[in-house]
């Protein structure tokens, strides 16, 4: 029966979600096609701007300007592996997007089928690029979270599902008259098998959650209280006597009784006023708290006094960081296949990561451009090169420029553009 209930929702434009007999849920529409069609490559040239050569393949390290289906066939068709994806795409909005210096970014106005199926051809070129150690995170708003969830678990599959991220974006002030304020967008994290690489992020606790977890002082530093029992009944030394005590009824002692007598002619147990004996927990200064799924300390830059880059939909380069250096190594390569600000590109190159960087913007391949060889300047403004492009730069290593071959023309209007600045 319920099975029945949930094999078909409609909404207005005809998507509909199905649960098979396997219980594996997807999103079904109009002219959705098999992932075998969309695997079919199709072929372009491509432009080394830096080696002057056409036709060429895609390598790490470059800043390619294509629909980002063209770069990934080429990618695929090369066998270029990432260890790493993160991506921003758009939202399905329905607005259009401004930089600060009222340069037109892109429209985000595609219907609902029309988007699904844009990110679904997409995410499935992006599964053939990654890794079988490799992490993808998806950077989504409100708006579509919950169809991306619902494609992901059907290209990646429900078992490589690790996280849906709550990122608050911007402060209270964002509230509406006839609905809750809309302060937090999404990330969902995915991995390409259950063995992937993960170097666990954290941050340095402040001095109210150590003085409020770690409350008492002697000699040795600060300390907390624990208890030295644990639940479940042994046989063996450390369901014995210590003290002439037993543990507590259904539990045991978490050490042996000469463990324990060790540890309290060291100081490291407290007696209670009614004997009770508990042990002394110090607080370690190289401790680390766990980041959770709740990231309040990663704002967006223009609710920030920071230099940045004045594209629209720019996000913030230590949230990038973290991802970075939680899901991926030193030497590893990193891909964004919408890379806008080029926020992922400056933060893997700050890492010492490789990087691909993928966009048909105009506006965001002059914006990678100036951030990548001239860096970032205060809020609200472009930067303002001070040389000629291409002579000077902030990025640390040297990277490749490949332009698909309809959008040669404009990539040199771009590049004339940046040097008239």
């Amino acid at each position: 029966m319920q099975n029945q209930l949930l094999e078909k929702k409609h909404n207005k434009i005809g998507t509909i979600l199905q649960l098979s007999k396997y219980g594996s849920v997807e999103l079904s529409y109009r002219n959705k096609e098999s992932e075998e069609t969309i695997l079919n490559p199709i072929e372009t040239s491509f432009y080394n701007i830096n080696e002057v050569q056409t036709n060429i393949n895609i390598d790490s390290n470059a800043l390619v300007y294509s629909d980002n289906c063209y770069a990934l066939y080429n990618l695929i068709k090369n066998n270029i592996k990432v260890d790493l994806i993160y991506i921003d795409p758009p939202y399905c909005t329905g607005e259009k997007f401004i930089s600060r210096n009222l340069e037109q970014a892109y429209n985000d106005d595609l219907s609902l089928e029309e988007y699904i199926d844009f990110m679904r051809k997409r995410l499935i070129l992006l599964k053939e690029v990654l890794s079988d150690n490799g992490s993808i995170y998806v950077h989504i708003g409100h708006q579509m979270v919950a169809y991306i969830k619902i494609l992901m678990d059907e290209i990646f599959g429900i078992s490589n599902f690790r996280n849906i991220i709550t990122r608050k974006k911007c402060s209270s002030k964002n509230y509406t008259k006839n609905q809750y304020a809309n302060l937090n967008d999404f990330v969902l994290f995915y991995t390409k098998t259950k063995n992937y690489i993960w170097n666990k992020p954290g941050v340095m606790p402040d001095e109210e959650w150590i003085l409020k977890e770690y409350p008492k002082v002697d000699n040795n530093g600060r300390y907390k209280l624990v208890p030295i029992h644990a639940p479940g009944i042994r046989n063996g030394e450390t369901g014995k006597k210590w003290r002439n005590m037993l543990p507590p009824p259904g539990k045991h002692w978490q050490y042996t009784p000469e463990k324990l007598e060790e540890m309290d002619k060291k100081g490291e147990i407290h007696w209670s006023r009614n004997g009770n004996p508990r042990r002394k927990v110090y607080f370690d200064n190289n401790k680390l708290l766990g980041i959770t799924d709740y990231w309040d300390n990663y704002r967006d830059a223009y609710h920030q006094s920071i230099k940045i880059t004045g594209y629209p939909t720019e996000k913030n380069l230590d949230m990038l960081k973290m991802i970075i250096t939680a899901s991926s190594n030193p030497g590893d390569t990193i891909l964004d296949a919408f890379c806008g600000s080029g926020t992922t590109l400056q933060a893997a190159d700050e890492l010492d990561r490789n990087w691909i960087g993928i966009d048909q913007s105009p506006i965001a391949l002059k914006t990678c451009l100036k951030r990548l060889n001239y860096g970032l300047c205060a809020m609200g403004d472009y930067v303002k090169p001070t040389k000629k492009f291409p002579k000077s730069g902030k990025c640390k290593h040297k990277y490749n420029i490949y332009i698909e071959k309809s959008k040669y023309i404009s990539y040199k209007e771009i590049i004339s553009s940046i040097e008239s600045n």
